[in-house]
């Protein structure tokens, strides 16, 4: 049962703990950049990491007549979503590649549903980096070379951990809590479903990202 957060600083963060899902909400990110600095802050992440980052497409463009701003509507038409900018982390996923592709399970699915990373265990293969679709995990004392990637020297992996320790404390993930337009969502795949129907957002996601994202209740999702 997820832990309900009577603290949360932003509407994003709608329940904690045991079985929450970390999610975008695309239409409503501007790009501020707020959760890579509040991320940064809380966990003194280096200059040369980031656990959480931006992506920015078509940047300058103007989506089709009707459609700025409805980048998820455009998509399913077959117009031109315009700009578009995507928090990217760790989304702690169900049905998680990184796990799956990790020849020393140094990544583990946890039964509270976060994917986390022993450093004791991780050889810097940089399998999972091949296998995460979303660019999540990062090697911040990787050599930089060829060699780093076929003799496992891309030192320990890094990621962004949702905040397990602030949801043990019945708070919301530093991004999402300072997120200041609320886009990235915190809670169960019925939260996360529920709040983007009732915003008219949907997912930015297709049905593969979305299957791995959230397993069997994908389509609960994929349907707000």
């Amino acid at each position: 049962m997820s832990t309900h957060n009577d603290n949360r600083m932003g509407e994003g963060v709608m329940s904690t703990g045991d079985g929450m899902r970390i999610f975008p909400d695309v239409e409503a990110c501007i790009d501020c950049g707020a959760c890579v600095v509040s991320c940064k802050r809380t966990w003194d992440v280096s200059n040369n990491e980031q656990r959480i980052q931006i992506t920015t497409m078509l940047e300058g463009r103007e989506g089709a007549e009707g459609y700025n701003s409805r980048q998820t509507a455009a998509l399913e038409e077959g117009k031109n979503p315009g700009e578009t900018s995507l928090p990217m982390q760790c989304y702690h996923c169900e049905n998680a590649p990184c796990v799956s592709v990790c020849p020393t399970n140094a990544l583990q699915k946890e039964d509270d549903g976060f994917v986390t990373v022993s450093d004791d265990l991780c050889v810097g293969c940089q399998y999972c980096l091949s296998g995460c679709p979303f660019g999540a995990p990062q090697f911040p004392d990787s050599e930089g070379t060829i060699s780093s990637d076929v003799f496992g020297t891309g030192g320990v992996m890094d990621k962004c951990t949702g905040c397990r320790e602030r949801q043990e404390a019945k708070k919301g993930p530093a991004c999402a809590e300072e997120c200041s337009t609320d886009a990235i969502l915190v809670g169960s795949a019925g939260d996360i479903a529920d709040e983007l129907e009732k915003r008219g957002s949907g997912s930015f996601f297709n049905d593969t990202a979305l299957e791995i994202i959230f397993g069997d209740d994908a389509d609960m999702v994929k349907n707000a």
